[in-house]
């Protein structure tokens, strides 16, 4: 998989020396010629690596990596400073303000390819670590862990930029029975099955998650309340319409889902994971208490 690096620099000629000397990697190489452009684009296109000049007209160097480091959307990209001076005060700072690497100015070729490369690698043993520690292990979905970060971020960037993004919360309808009457195997089965169809039914932007026990969440971004009643309807009938069995009985499977949008907090200032999480949910209790295997809506508060 290509990964990609975001060169910050005010010199043009910098980032044509980039562009040739990073030209047999396989990296995708974006640009950024000040700091607070790079910061945006950072935020926005998430590369596997930063590469920062400490000296620009808008902010220096080490005020944009303390801006990315104090930012959770940002905090975990790798960033290498790039540097003409040689002053060892300068390094240090560039240490402590959260960078993994420096590379002085002019270039060496082979130095520069090897530092990138070395920093890459060692992304990607993160990212495949980080990933592995949010997956549920019976489901395959993301897991609690990785729900709550999540929300967090898909909240603030739809505070940030205006933008609708929506939850569904679901459970599965009378589960505990479903396990006393026909075994906790069976149960995971249940369990699992769902898990598939939230996987089929997720676009690449969407994360399905395994909330805890029989419940389930989708996080849906750019996607406003009407858009998730339709995807929840969609899976909804999706498991009404599963043919699992139990020593040859057909065993029925339904669940209970409540739908929540960012747009429907009034105040921009109350918007939260916890708003939305709890508008969500009082959603769900109500599909719960209107009969279960039904779609339903938060009402505005």
């Amino acid at each position: 998989m290509t990964q990609t690096v975001l060169a910050i620099d005010d010199s043009p000629e910098i980032h044509q020396l980039l562009r040739v000397r990073l030209k047999n990697l396989d990296v995708e190489l974006s640009h950024a010629h000040c700091g607070f452009d790079g910061f945006d684009q950072a935020l926005t296109g998430n590369p596997d690596l930063i590469l920062l000049d400490v000296m620009m007209p808008d902010a220096s160097g080490f005020d944009i990596c303390r801006k990315l480091k104090a930012t959770a959307e940002t905090r975990n990209i790798p960033v290498i400073f790039l540097t003409g001076a040689s002053d060892v005060d300068q390094k240090v700072l560039g240490f402590d303000v959260g960078a993994v690497d420096y590379i002085q100015k002019p270039f060496d070729s082979a130095e520069l390819n090897a530092r990138v490369r070395a920093a890459l690698r060692t992304k990607r043993f993160q990212d495949m670590l980080a990933q592995r520690a949010m997956i549920d292990g019976l489901t395959g979905l993301w897991n609690r862990a990785h729900f709550d970060q999540r929300m967090h971020e898909e909240v603030a960037a739809a505070a940030r930029y205006d933008r609708p993004m929506s939850l569904i919360m679901m459970d599965v309808d009378k589960f505990k029975n479903l396990n006393d009457s026909h075994g906790h195997p069976f149960g995971d089965e249940v369990l699992q099955a769902i898990g598939d169809i939230l996987q089929g039914s997720a676009r690449t932007s969407d994360w399905p998650c395994r909330y805890g026990g029989e419940e389930f969440s989708f996080i849906l971004r750019e996607t406003d309340l009407e858009g998730a009643v339709v995807m929840a309807e969609r899976v909804r009938e999706q498991i009404e319409s599963l043919q699992l069995r139990n020593k040859s009985q057909l065993v029925p499977v339904t669940a209970s889902f409540g739908v929540a949008a960012s747009t429907m907090c009034m105040n921009p200032r109350d918007l939260s994971p916890k708003w939305v999480i709890e508008a969500a949910d009082r959603a769900l209790y109500a599909a719960k208490e209107n009969g279960r295997n039904r779609v339903c809506t938060a009402d505005r508060p």
